[in-house]
């Protein structure tokens, strides 16, 4: 982490874009200079039906932040969905060029830099290389081998292939919007830190981010980032769901949502009558239980569920799996959600416990989480975005150098 740096992270999300500015601090902390959002109809099912509606977004929250901030914004980071996102494993064995004087930073840099020589589909592309576990050559795990009087150790990481065509729409979409990418990182990956407390960021993790109009899968064995998926439904399922079965407006369908939001029909205190507002059936007017609109929500997180599971059982990683932690918009409302889950997945499901999740506002969370993963990234020399200081008289460059293409350096 470099003092100074300032980050711009930007979340694409299904129904809105959010950005934040962040700095590193004197005590190697975040510091969030401006925070930005904007509502995106661009995004439908993990497609972007239009360009021109993201791009439009995107330069409004743009905007504000360079407002807020009296910044202009050149590059910016970007989330991406696990399900544009294939993870390879890789690990390469290094010899330290000069053995007696140990183990240098560029014996680790090009360590880095090699595990990503690997044989990569003409429909993928390489967005980041991950060194999850260093070994010297005793065997000894070390977080950082620099300086470690041994004559070679090893690297294992993970490389990240992103989906061609998502990546090459994504890249013309931020050209339109005047910026240029400084990395692509996946959600889960980002937010791994925030959300996880630090017992289970030693331990074999799923963390499901039910949002909006997704949800996205992250596998972790421990610092080893595993898989990632992402399921095409979300909280505005259920909305949508609670709509349609009772014909009334989505926006009534989301308030009874937040509510009565209970995911389970068995833990009804008192099965009350629920007047329905907008009603567009004949009768004027219908009242409904409590218990026929908790059955609905049940249904669908529990077909979520289902789906998740179907995944990571056909993927061959489910037995590895000691824990699921639950975290998003979508879901983090309705109570006994993680009952549903440990019930339909038979592994231990609980709702998000990170103390760091409850420092930003959950708007804003998966565009602070992401600055912050930029942040902490080991081994690089400099992850600043490009950003000009505004003045009356001319723009002054206040940003030496940056991370291209997202690669250690």
């Amino acid at each position: 982490m470099a003092i100074g740096d300032v980050i711009v992270g930007i979340d694409i999300g299904s129904s809105k874009i959010s950005a934040v500015i962040g700095e590193v601090n004197n005590f190697n902390q975040v510091e969030i200079i401006a925070t930005a959002e904007a509502k995106c109809a661009g995004m439908k099912k993990l497609q972007i039906v239009s360009e021109d509606e993201v791009v439009i977004s995107i330069r409004k929250v743009i905007e504000e932040i360079e407002n807020t901030s009296n910044m202009n914004i050149n590059s910016a980071y970007v989330t991406i969905p696990g399900k544009y996102v294939t993870i390879v494993q890789n690990s390469i064995v290094k010899e330290a060029k000069d053995k007696y004087s140990g183990i240098s930073s560029k014996d680790v840099a090009s360590s880095i830099m090699q595990i990503k020589d690997i044989d990569i589909p003409e429909d993928k592309i390489l967005i980041d290389i991950i060194a999850s576990e260093f070994f010297l050559d005793n065997g000894k795990s070390i977080e950082d081998p620099v300086g470690s009087l041994n004559g070679a150790f090893t690297v294992k990481g993970q490389v990240l292939l992103g989906d061609k065509d998502y990546i090459k729409q994504i890249s013309g979409i931020f050209k339109k919007a005047n910026l240029e990418i400084d990395g692509i990182v996946p959600n889960v990956l980002a937010e791994r830190t925030l959300i996880l407390d630090s017992n289970e960021l030693n331990d074999n993790i799923m963390i499901l981010d039910i949002g909006a109009g997704n949800t996205d899968i992250g596998v972790f064995n421990k610092e080893t980032f595993i898989y990632t998926d992402t399921v095409p439904l979300g909280g505005d399922s259920i909305t949508a769901d609670i709509a349609y079965v009772f014909n009334i407006t989505e926006e009534e369908a989301d308030r009874l949502k937040r509510q009565y939001g209970l995911a389970l029909k068995s833990f009804i205190d008192n099965d009350t009558d629920i007047l329905l507002n907008t009603y567009k059936g004949e009768e004027k007017t219908k009242t409904i239980k409590s218990s026929e609109l908790i059955e609905v929500i049940e249904a669908r997180i529990e077909e979520i569920f289902s789906m998740v599971n179907k995944i990571i059982s056909n993927e061959g990683i489910k037995a590895n799996i000691n824990n699921v932690v639950l975290t998003g918009q979508g879901i983090t409302n309705i109570n006994k959600s993680d009952v549903v889950g440990k019930i339909t997945l038979n592994i231990p499901v609980k709702m998000s416990t990170g103390r760091a999740i409850s420092t930003i506002r959950p708007t804003y969370r998966s565009a602070y989480a992401l600055v912050r993963y930029i942040a902490s990234r080991p081994f690089a020399k400099t992850v600043s975005s490009n950003i000009d200081a505004k003045t009356n008289t001319n723009i002054i460059r206040v940003v030496l150098e940056r991370v291209k293409e997202f690669f250690y350096s």
